[in-house]
């Protein structure tokens, strides 16, 4: 691992990063949804500097499998963060598949261009995103179903 580029140890740094984000996100959303909701934006902000270095990274001639998930991931931040943030549109439940599908779509390209470009770089690393998205995909997940618990919750009370 001591004989990365410089690019690579960044693309490392990155995607890892996005990956945490996400679990503490979806972690935060599980347990303390309103907490997750007022703080949710900075998921989608961080979109910023990751298209800030994927720029870097094209105009220095790296690979396009390196620079690209930068690029879809502001593209899934800007679309979600207008969906949420601006419009306030609730499109998960009930399920509005004309939104769901593109924030879907968008979402796990984003994930798969920060995780695939890893397996060329550094086989372990690529086994240990996969257990981290793994994780923040049960999370989501289960942060869906706690939703609901929530809601039925304070209705009962």
């Amino acid at each position: 691992m001591n004989n990365l580029s410089v690019f690579e140890k960044t693309f490392i740094v990155v995607s890892f990063a996005f990956q945490f984000m996400l679990i503490c996100h979806f972690a935060l959303r599980r347990w303390r949804f309103d907490q997750a909701i007022h703080y949710g934006w900075i998921v989608y902000a961080a979109s910023i500097p990751a298209a800030l270095v994927s720029i870097y990274f094209l105009f220095s001639g790296i690979s396009w499998s390196i620079w690209l998930g930068g690029f879809i991931y502001l593209v899934w931040a800007s679309y979600g963060y207008y969906v949420e943030y601006i419009q306030h549109i609730e499109w998960r439940t009930p399920i509005r598949l004309s939104i769901l599908v593109p924030y879907i779509t968008l979402y796990l390209a984003t994930v798969m261009f920060y995780w695939w470009p890893l397996a060329l770089i550094d086989k372990p690393l690529w086994y240990f995103y996969g257990v981290l998205f793994l994780i923040s995909t049960a999370l989501n997940i289960n942060s869906h179903q706690g939703n609901v618990k929530v809601e039925f919750k304070e209705r009962v009370i």
